[in-house]
């Protein structure tokens, strides 16, 4: 580990990337805990300050990769891979109702993060509110994912040392280059990811590390505080990975066919709050909510359906998640992935 952390903290003149063999051996070196806690913290600060290249940030989701084995999903399933591990602090979960909407109408969306910083809940706090399980073993996530098109995975029980990892921000109080590995770890090696990010350095890094590692197509958005999320009340940068090809993109909801929304009807909860966020969604779901709270959750269950492959554009998708939430689909898909919680002894 010695000669990796000297190659890459040398300082601004004399730093070096590591090579992808490098980074692969010093990523096995991490998650099998042979670099002491004084080297795993000097390695995780130089990375960060030197800033991992493309090919070291493939390199590290590769190895991570192969400690677990993929989820078992059928390989026809229109699945859409959607990490959120950003935490929220202004806005509500709209990809909670968006996933739920997108379901729905058709797609199937695997939802990943971690619950580890207390002040920015994550997206487990608010499934549970709704009663949809969040402590699923990676199985019973597949099989879920196969019978009704969505499934929270903790990453903790997926894969405890990126878990571990991710903890270290609460005692290194900066983030590492596990968060990226985490977002593109793809679990279940869905076809089509949706990843959220708000540092910019990390933008198109990400998009070229994923087509490093095979990825036929991904979003890639500059998403609200950092989750996976087009904005109602704003343009949103993009960037579109297929078929070994990257194109930047903006997008506003009148390019979508929506009106522009104020940021107020993106506003959240303070945690404390969590019933109150998740009655909201429900309302949305259950197609008792008008205007921008909404049409937020219609943008972005639009694009997850896009990623999913239901139709050629995102604006295509915007009338089949209407017509979930008009006709009763996405309050059944609620019901039924709440379902999943009731001890049999009481289902009639």
């Amino acid at each position: 580990m010695q000669q990796f952390i000297a190659k890459i903290g040398k300082g601004q003149k004399a730093w070096k990337d590591l090579t992808w063999d490098e980074a692969k051996q010093a990523m096995r070196l991490l998650i099998e805990g042979q670099a002491t806690p004084v080297q795993v913290g000097a390695f995780l600060l130089a990375m960060r300050i030197k800033m991992e290249s493309v090919a070291e940030l493939a390199a590290f989701t590769a190895v991570a990769r192969e400690y677990v084995p993929p989820l078992p999903v059928p390989r026809d399933l229109p699945l859409v891979d959607l990490p959120t591990y950003a935490g929220k602090q202004d806005t509500f979960h709209v990809s909670v109702g968006a996933a739920i909407v997108a379901a729905a109408g058709g797609g199937a969306i695997l939802m990943h993060g971690y619950e580890g910083m207390p002040d920015r809940p994550g997206t487990a706090a608010v499934l549970a509110k709704l009663g949809i399980p969040i402590d699923l073993e990676p199985k019973q996530a597949a099989d879920e994912l196969a019978a009704k098109g969505f499934a929270y995975l903790d990453i903790a029980l997926y894969h405890p040392p990126i878990a571990r990892f991710l903890e270290l921000r609460r005692e290194l109080g900066v983030r590492n280059f596990f968060h990226p590995v985490a977002r593109m770890l793809n679990p279940a090696r869905a076809q089509s990811q949706v990843i959220g990010l708000t540092h910019p350095a990390y933008f198109e890094k990400t998009a070229e590390a994923l087509n490093m590692l095979g990825c036929r197509r991904a979003l890639i958005l500059r998403g609200v505080e950092g989750d996976p999320e087009l904005s109602i009340a704003s343009v949103t940068k993009l960037l579109e990975l297929r078929d070994e090809r990257i194109f930047p993109l903006t997008l506003q909801p009148k390019d979508v066919g929506l009106p522009l929304g104020a940021y107020r009807e993106m506003a959240g909860f303070s945690p404390a709050l969590a019933d109150q966020e998740a009655s909201l969604l429900r309302h949305i779901l259950q197609n008792q909510v008008p205007g921008g709270q909404r049409n937020w959750v219609i943008l972005n269950a639009a694009m997850l359906l896009y990623a999913a492959g239901k139709a050629p554009s995102i604006s295509a998708c915007v009338p089949l998640a209407q017509q979930a939430l008009e006709s009763g689909a996405a309050a059944r898909k609620l019901a039924e992935l709440a379902q999943s919680h009731q001890p049999l002894a009481i289902s009639h």
